[in-house]
């Protein structure tokens, strides 16, 4: 594999494309969407990743796999760098009041699960990038998919009321749901029927294609004035920056590099992301 630097950042939000020159690796996403991008959405909360109000849900096409995978992620500790190549999707995109809010944010509203409402974008998040892993969810996945996402005010009794009216082991044989007129009516949490619109992934907004074929097929290099990001493609690639830069930090999620960064004023001069190495086999 050969090495090139790729001095610009490309990945898409909520279906448009953004091209950054030269980022600053030392970024994270939660800083470019908010004061970069101005979508203010997605909250900063704790900024350590534990409390889940900056939720965004990242997709990225797997070359091996051919297939587009998605996974809520903290953008308060994910670098900019990082999503290169990706597609990010904030709850400016799923839905609004002043187009169509999503069923996710339907439901999480008519069952009373958000009071303050700082946290509310993260909580919609998380459930939505369920919802494109799974269709139909059970109630443990539901539970299992909020561990990282705190709230305050509500008890989480009426979020998981709300996010629950997903989840049937009958399905649509459900006996508190009946379809009239391409609606749901279930009982809801307050005991009261709720008319609910259903769950359409065909109005989700789709994987941008031009994803599928560029953006990580070669190394890229971003230079920041104090950091430098490597993203090899390869496990020669990873193995001879190691050996050039043996202080090098590697970093795939970053909830320790970037905790370290924010609270110890730790420096990293050389960040390595190996997220797109693909070892099928080491044999010893």
């Amino acid at each position: 594999n050969s090495m090139s630097v790729g001095d610009c950042l490309v990945f898409f939000v909520n279906g448009k494309k953004v091209e950054e020159r030269r980022p600053n690796p030392e970024h994270t996403l939660l800083y470019y969407l908010r004061d970069v991008l101005g979508m203010k959405g997605t909250k900063m909360g704790c900024g350590e990743g534990g409390c889940g109000a900056c939720t965004v849900m990242l997709s990225k096409y797997d070359s091996v796999e051919k297939k587009v995978t998605h996974m809520s992620i903290y953008a308060c500790i994910t670098p900019v760098c990082r999503v290169h190549g990706m597609a990010v999707t904030t709850v400016e995109g799923i839905g609004s009041t002043r187009t169509r809010l999503h069923p996710v944010q339907e439901r999480i509203a008519k069952f009373h699960g958000s009071q303050c409402g700082f946290c509310t974008p993260g909580i919609v998040m998380s459930m939505y990038a369920l919802l494109k892993n799974c269709s139909e969810p059970s109630q443990r996945q539901i539970e299992d998919a909020f561990d990282g996402n705190l709230c305050r005010c509500t008890g989480y009794r009426p979020i998981l009321d709300a996010f629950k009216t997903f989840s049937c082991p009958k399905g649509e044989n459900c006996c508190r749901m009946k379809k009239e007129g391409g609606v749901i009516e279930m009982e809801g949490g307050m005991g009261d029927t709720e008319t609910l619109s259903p769950l359409d992934p065909s109005q989700d907004l789709i994987f941008p294609p031009e994803l599928m074929i560029s953006c990580n097929d070669e190394m890229v290099v971003f230079r920041g004035e104090r950091v430098t990001w490597y993203r090899p493609t390869g496990l020669s690639q990873l193995l001879e920056l190691k050996q050039k830069h043996p202080e090098a930090k590697l970093v795939v999620g970053s909830t320790e590099l970037s905790v370290e960064i924010r609270f110890k004023n730790a420096h990293y001069p050389v960040v390595v992301s190996p997220t797109q190495v693909y070892v099928h086999a080491i044999i010893l």
